[in-house]
């Protein structure tokens, strides 16, 4: 009787101990709850320790209801087990395309530097003029000179005029890059009053005039600027359209993504979600794309456009999906 009466204090100084640990975790700043519940059962067994020095503790006769079992998380998404793998794809294309872009322009000057300073370096063509005759030859002429009739000599060479050193012409841009320019500035902005819908037309212009990089600079800023509007959907699929359209699926596959995490109600979610297979599909990620085409199957069901159920089911069929 004397264990069970020790057992049930340890019992009622244990609960005491877990109520006073939650009155003081409340008041503190919130604390993950695997570290709390660990730092709790520390406390805990100090307490059985304290009381029961020799052996294990007694267990009480009274016991607390078992808790009910909380309800099971809710399975994620197929497409959730993308979004550590793309976002570090994210990151290593936006650092590669960066280092690309440097490169690009630093071979571009050097490549100018050096032939401004070939042109330089170059000595200019000049006529050959008669060389002095060396001492050895003078002498013999000399003594000859001496026993010889005095004779006028003969009229000196006249010299060489030189060369006119080579015309250097600055480097002048291609005929094919005046004639983009030109067609780029052909595309008319529009001007309606709406600000963020021109911008969205604009980028939609150039891309369907197949501009691709100069429609990817616009509807990137689009979305940078009026991505909470109800543009922002439609230019994030367009800029993942203008990536996968210009042989970018890694790039498309984050727009895509991008479009379907941050704007789950927008009108071109479903478009973004069939286009996202697609570029999985390019990426010879043919399980993910599955994935993706499944996830587009639950959430968009019957409603889903004609066009794009029969993009996913090429799709599917290109991926080995299955049944």
């Amino acid at each position: 009787m004397r264990y069970i009466t020790t057992g049930f204090s340890a019992f009622c100084l244990a609960t005491s101990t877990l109520a006073l640990a939650s009155n003081a975790a409340a008041a503190e700043p919130v604390v993950p709850i695997d570290k709390r519940v660990d730092r709790l059962e520390k406390e805990v067994r100090a307490v059985q320790r304290k009381v029961f020095p020799n052996g294990a503790p007694v267990e009480p006769d009274i016991t607390a209801a078992a808790p009910e079992a909380a309800p099971a998380a809710p399975a994620s998404t197929p497409v959730s087990d993308l979004i550590a793998r793309v976002t570090a794809l994210e990151s290593q294309l936006a650092t590669l395309t960066g280092q690309t872009e440097q490169n690009s322009y630093k071979l571009k000057v050097l490549e100018q530097k050096f032939e401004e300073m070939k042109a330089q370096l170059m000595p200019p063509a000049v006529d050959a003029a008669p060389t002095a005759a060396a001492p050895a030859a003078a002498a013999p002429a000399l003594a000859a000179a001496t026993q010889a009739p005095v004779r006028s000599p003969a009229p000196a060479a006249a010299p060489a005029k030189p060369a006119t050193p080579p015309k250097v012409t600055p480097a002048r841009p291609s005929v094919a890059d005046e004639a983009r320019k030109a067609a780029v500035a052909a595309i008319e902005r529009p001007d309606t009053g709406d600000a963020a819908n021109d911008s969205y037309t604009y980028g939609f212009r150039l891309w369907s005039a197949k501009f691709y990089p100069e429609a990817q600079v616009q509807l990137k800023t689009t979305v940078e600027k009026y991505g909470n509007t109800s543009v922002g959907s439609r230019a994030q699929n367009l800029l993942g359209r203008a990536y996968l359209d210009d042989g970018k699926p890694a790039l498309a596959s984050v727009a895509f993504y991008e479009n379907y995490r941050t704007r789950p109600d927008g009108d071109r979610t479903a478009q973004s979600l069939a286009y996202l297979g697609e570029a999985l599909i390019q990426l010879k990620k043919p399980a993910d794309a599955c994935k993706v085409y499944d996830e587009l199957t639950k959430s968009y069901g019957t409603s889903l456009a004609s066009d794009l159920r029969t993009m996913m089911e090429k799709g599917r069929v290109r991926a080995k999906c299955g049944a």
